[in-house]
């Protein structure tokens, strides 16, 4: 009897012992020893995201793995993607991550007034995107930033991108305010990447959109340096002071040339300076000029837009500049 009880009491070790092995092995800290990318891809089994786990690093065994989520696991189906695998994550997180379909976001940012060229450069240089895709038509795209899967194509994340755009903007021009200069979404977002363009200074875009209003309203030329650039660059820098010669240049875009507003947008304009066109401050000024501190004083006559004119040349000649 003796002997029956010490071979049992032997087994109830070595099965504690089992126990608390696979426990560990199981829900302890996983070998990944630094962050891991995984691709699970789409209708993959569990035994091939298991193999690409392990592949990766990101669990010790692939069978061991699809033990554990058979004794241990709900039952729950794996989702497809890309996962982003924390150090030393136990199979049993893996496992959550999988099933949650927790997946790794990327994104492709798209900052307020980029032009479609500059879009266009940050979609061909974004990792996991797959495709090529023509360079988006100017002023369609919603500036934000844009979560994409590795695998995605490019096509669709700039679908995504134009049909924010084109849901904001007939969101926008139904709450426009009456009598504004704009009489189409398609003005106002030609007006808007002008807006983009002319501040950064959130504070008085609605003054800068009043001014190019009320000159639009007495066909007065907008006179914006951005638009004199446009058909040279396609909205890259320019590197040099605009040429004498380009600012008389006939193009469909130079504001200096010809009245009204160009013949389409020269960026993207961003959320606020379409909101600034469709709602601009009640303002009866037609100028405006830099301040020397960022932002810009605006007037409502040439006398005093010359004498505003004459003290940011002062604070140039200060500053080096003149």
């Amino acid at each position: 009897m003796r002997k029956v009880g010490c071979i049992g009491l032997l087994l109830g070790l070595i099965g504690i012992a089992v126990f608390a092995w696979v426990a560990h092995d199981w829900a302890g800290s996983g070998p990944a020893d630094k962050p891991l990318a995984v691709v699970v891809p789409e209708g993959a089994s569990l035994a091939r995201a298991a193999n690409e786990l392990q592949k990766a690093g990101a669990i010790r065994s692939a069978g061991r793995f699809r033990l554990y989520a058979r004794l241990f696991g709900d039952g729950g189906a794996i989702k497809a993607g890309e996962y982003a695998i924390p150090e030393q994550a136990s199979a049993s997180d893996v496992l959550t991550l999988l099933q949650e379909g927790t997946v790794r976001q990327r994104l492709v940012p798209v900052p307020e007034g980029y032009p479609s060229v500059l879009v266009h450069d940050a979609l061909m240089r974004a990792d996991g995107l797959t495709g090529d895709v023509p360079v988006p038509a100017e002023g369609s795209v919603l500036p934000d930033s844009y979560a994409y899967q590795k695998g995605d194509t490019r096509a669709s994340v700039v679908a995504r991108m134009q049909k924010a755009m084109k849901d904001y903007l007939a969101k926008a021009w139904a709450k426009r305010k009456p009598g504004i200069a704009v009489t189409s979404p398609e003005q106002a977002i030609i007006l808007a990447s002008i807006v983009e363009k002319e501040t950064g200074k959130s504070s008085e875009r609605r003054t800068v959109a009043a001014v190019y209003g009320n000159r639009l309203r007495i066909g007065m030329p907008l006179q914006a340096d951005p638009t004199v650039i446009y058909p040279i660059t396609k909205g890259r820098p320019l590197g040099r002071r605009i040429l004498r010669s380009e600012l008389h240049a006939k193009n469909g875009y130079n504001t200096y040339a010809s009245p009204g507003l160009p013949i389409g947008p020269i960026a993207n304009p961003g959320r606020a300076s379409i909101d600034a066109v469709l709602d601009p401050a009640d303002s009866k000024a037609l100028y405006f000029v830099a301040d020397g501190s960022g932002g810009h004083v605006f007037a409502d006559t040439l006398p005093e837009h010359n004498a505003n004119v004459q003290k940011w040349y002062a604070i140039r000649r200060q500053r080096g500049e003149m």
